[in-house]
């Protein structure tokens, strides 16, 4: 069987690589609902991959309500109400995009490079999908489009590993993150895209 890496060279394929996402401080961010936020305590821990409401105010103290994403695209889908815990302001980020990446090439990075602070959530820098060791479930980032139209698109989920297609490219097929959500609670299997490798990084 024929290698179908063996006619490829990623190095000659040009796409511009997204930019990090970089969480800050939701008492320093503007509107917050709906963004997808990190929640935990400085020196223990965070969790990702939520999404908040809009702030209220309880007695002299601050609070966004948060709710799991999948939680969230439901209620947001389907007009429900859903119970979200109120989490001090203090100990709410949101995600951003920033505006340039300082990603070493090929995403190398030794161990010492990626030490972090625990004072904050780390930022995220997008991998190439071709050297993540795993993509289905994973939030995931295309670039498409030419000239003024050309961009990265994100809120997308992967739903297969990399495969070869039937015209020779190596891809993987990724749908919007509202359909791969709603398959979890409707059973409704997504639409999906099929794009080649090298116009997709792991978020």
């Amino acid at each position: 069987m024929t290698d179908p890496l063996s006619d490829w060279s990623f190095d000659a394929l040009s796409a511009p690589t997204p930019a990090p996402t970089l969480p800050l401080p939701a008492a320093a961010h503007g509107s917050v609902r709906g963004r997808r936020v990190i929640i935990g305590l400085p020196g223990l821990g965070w969790r990702g991959d939520m999404r908040a409401d809009s702030p209220v105010i309880q007695g002299s103290r601050t609070y966004v309500p948060v709710l799991a994403e999948q939680e969230w695209y439901r209620a947001e889908a389907e007009q429900i109400e859903a119970f979200a815990p109120m989490v001090p302001i203090e100990r709410v980020w949101v995600e951003v995009v920033t505006s340039s990446s300082t990603m070493a090439k090929n995403g190398e990075r030794d161990l010492i490079s990626r030490l972090v602070s625990l004072d904050a959530p780390p930022r995220r820098d997008p991998v190439p999908a071709r050297d993540a060791a795993s993509l289905t479930g994973r939030r995931v980032i295309t670039f498409s489009g030419t000239g003024e139209k050309a961009g990265h698109q994100r809120d997308l989920r992967a739903v297969t590993e990399p495969y070869a297609s039937s015209d020779g490219d190596i891809s993987v097929r990724v749908a919007r993150e509202l359909d791969w959500y709603r398959w979890a609670w409707s059973g409704n299997a997504p639409k999906t895209l099929e794009v080649p490798v090298h116009l997709l990084w792991l978020e």
